[in-house]
């Protein structure tokens, strides 16, 4: 069974919407292997981030991550990483597909509600980050 990272943002955890992106993954068969709710630091946050440190919109990222709590999971399931992201729609909420989680309930960048991985090797990485003392 494949394995993705999955981060509900600030943005939906602010407003209270955690439950129905949950139902979202579990209604295509992808199961919560691990969950957990938190306040990420500064440095969490930059780790996760480290591929966009040279981007001009990488301060943006880094702070609307760090500014209140954060719901990470491990998602699993067949074809776990293509099936997530294909729930959660384009990056940006203005060009996802309607019945996305990014249409339905992003915001503006980088308030797009979700994170996901991109490929095994990135959810591998990602999930270290999270998990590695829950």
């Amino acid at each position: 069974m494949e394995k993705s990272l999955v981060l509900i943002k600030p943005d939906a955890v602010q407003r209270n919407l955690i439950g129905l992106i949950i139902a979202l993954y579990e209604k295509e068969g992808l199961v919560v292997e691990k969950m957990i709710k938190l306040r990420p630091s500064k440095t969490q946050a930059a780790v996760h981030y480290q591929d966009h440190q040279d981007k001009p919109f990488y301060p943006g990222l880094i702070e609307s991550l760090t500014s209140s709590d954060i719901v990470a999971m491990v998602l699993q399931g067949d074809g776990a990483i293509e099936k997530v992201r294909a729930i959660n729609g384009a990056t940006d909420p203005k060009q996802a597909n309607p019945g996305t989680i990014r249409a339905l309930y992003g915001q503006e960048l980088p308030n797009n509600s979700v994170h996901a991985s991109d490929s095994p090797e990135s959810a591998d990485r990602e999930i270290a980050i999270w998990f590695s003392t829950n």
